[in-house]
């Protein structure tokens, strides 16, 4: 028997027979006009959503963070290092053509070539090679054993495009429930039904509007309407007013989403480790769950890994808020009666209301913080990660060594506030390969510590996300990867009506 052996997962019932037919409109946030059709370059909410509606991988996420198989039949290994995978057969993409291991071999390896510029290039420099062995079998070798390949796989950057594909400006040839009838970056998408989807029975829909609404009350206002069938990202201030209408619900999904505030550490004051101690001691986390998340949040650690994944370090001492231990942080750091300023934004949720909590405990200790509020338009890409302080916001990662290589690993692309931590670095790279499940489970406990006591990041909560919804929306059901069933209710849902 093979060391590791992804097998075929039951689905959950459907409690109720499924209604096919019917067009639905669904909201989300961000939209922009880098919109995009590429896996490689997904990197938003909006995006995933689209390539998930587009595209299958081989593995899919399931509702315990867990991978499932997908387009491959079967994933084997004996040492988590060398990886053999046979692929379903009578798979077709949206342009007729069928699925042979030559498209996955294409679309693994473009991550690796610097000029597609792919979101998981980091990621993708594990596949030391990536060979066909038959029309439906595969070989992926990776440069060092890595035990989470089938859950990195799940990842809506890693699904499958047709072997030699270049154009993604308007055309996408997958393999999905949906393919693309109109795609239009920053305003809206629309996908029609696959009538050759490889599931048997899947899609229900008929059509599928994908729209993008900022504003949140603006989202909810359209729910109520009746403009919108499904919305992401509801605020907790917004669920009572959903709940109370007739017509429609919310749903929360326990998650590892957050908000945090990044201090960068190649710059002054925020690479002094006793200023940045202080901060996370000026966190009132009890306060930041009840007044800004009404209870749909979890109490966080300042560490990216939530109480629900199973490598979650329950050892690890929950920091309090202690103004006392901040004032002496503060005066050891020499930054009593400081001024600095906080950039916070509506695309980071929370951050705003945060900072402003943040801002108050400054007073009490002598800190004098002042917020600058900026827009959500250009925010990633005009503020992200270049103030001394400032705020991220990251979806989950089921994988945590997808997560710690892409936001905390010395040279990670999305490094947010610079650490450098080569203790850090080296047990990821010997826990990816780690057999023992106890063992692995160790050292990731001790990268949370590392990442707690260490890095420039304070993660005060983790968010429930809560997604509102047409009560004739049917077959919904969480998946803690991202809201809207982890941006897959595409193929799941259907309208009642």
């Amino acid at each position: 028997m093979p060391a590791h052996v992804l097998a075929e997962t039951t689905l959950p019932q459907v409690s109720e027979k499924p209604v096919y037919g019917g067009r639905i409109r669904v909201a989300s946030t961000s939209v922009s006009t880098k919109d995009t059709l590429d896996p490689a370059k997904a990197s938003l909410g909006t995006d995933y959503t689209r390539i998930y509606t587009l595209y299958s991988g081989l593995t899919q996420f399931n509702r315990e963070m867990g991978a499932d198989l997908a387009l491959a039949e079967s994933m084997e290994s004996q040492d988590q290092k060398i990886w053999r995978i046979t692929l379903r057969k009578g798979v077709t993409f949206h342009s007729g053509k069928s699925l042979t291991s030559a498209d996955v071999v294409y679309s693994l390896l473009r991550h690796k070539d610097p000029s597609v510029t792919s979101r998981v290039a980091p990621i993708a420099a594990q596949f030391e090679s990536v060979k066909a062995t038959g029309s439906h079998s595969l070989v992926i070798e990776l440069t060092s054993a890595n035990a989470d390949l089938p859950v990195i796989l799940a990842s809506s950057n890693f699904c499958i495009v047709a072997d030699g594909t270049t154009n993604f400006r308007d055309s996408a040839d997958g393999t999905g429930p949906y393919k693309l009838k109109s795609f239009s970056p920053g305003v809206r998408t629309v996908f029609e039904k696959n009538q050759n989807f490889w599931k048997p029975g899947k899609p229900y829909l008929d059509e599928i509007e994908l729209v993008g609404i900022a504003d949140e009350s603006s989202r909810v206002n359209a729910l109520l309407a009746g403009d919108i069938h499904m919305m992401v990202a509801v605020n907790p201030r917004s669920t009572k007013r959903i709940r109370n209408s007739e017509r429609c619900d919310v749903m929360q999904t326990e998650s590892g989403l957050y908000t945090n505030l990044i201090m960068r550490q190649d710059v002054y004051p925020t690479n002094n480790p006793d200023f940045v101690t202080a901060i996370k001691y000026m966190f009132d986390r009890p306060l930041v769950k009840r007044a800004l998340f009404r209870g749909y949040a979890t109490i966080a650690n300042d560490h990216p890994v939530p109480p629900s994944h199973k490598y979650f370090n329950a050892d690890l001492p929950q920091r309090p808020y202690d103004l006392d231990k901040a004032r002496y942080h503060l005066k050891k750091a020499g930054m009593q009666g400081a001024r600095l300023p906080v950039f916070a934004t509506p695309a980071a949720e929370g951050s705003v209301d945060m900072a402003v909590l943040l801002q108050l405990s400054g007073i009490e200790v002598d800190l004098k913080l002042g917020i600058n509020r900026v827009p959500a338009d250009g925010y990633w890409s005009n503020h992200w990660m270049k103030h001394p302080m400032g705020f991220g916001n990251i979806n989950p990662r089921a994988s945590l060594d997808e997560l710690f290589t892409l936001f905390y690993k010395s040279d990670a692309p999305w490094n947010e506030s610079g650490w450098q931590n080569k203790q850090f670095d080296q047990l990821l790279l010997v826990a990816r390969g780690e057999g023992d499940e106890s063992k692995r489970k160790q050292m990731y406990q001790d990268m949370q510590t590392l990442i707690s006591q260490g890095s420039g990041v304070s993660i005060p909560v983790f968010m429930n996300l809560i997604d509102g919804f047409d009560k004739r929306i049917k077959g919904f059901y969480p998946i803690p990867t991202g809201g809207l069933m982890g941006y897959t209710f595409a193929e799941h849902v259907w309208l009642d009506a």
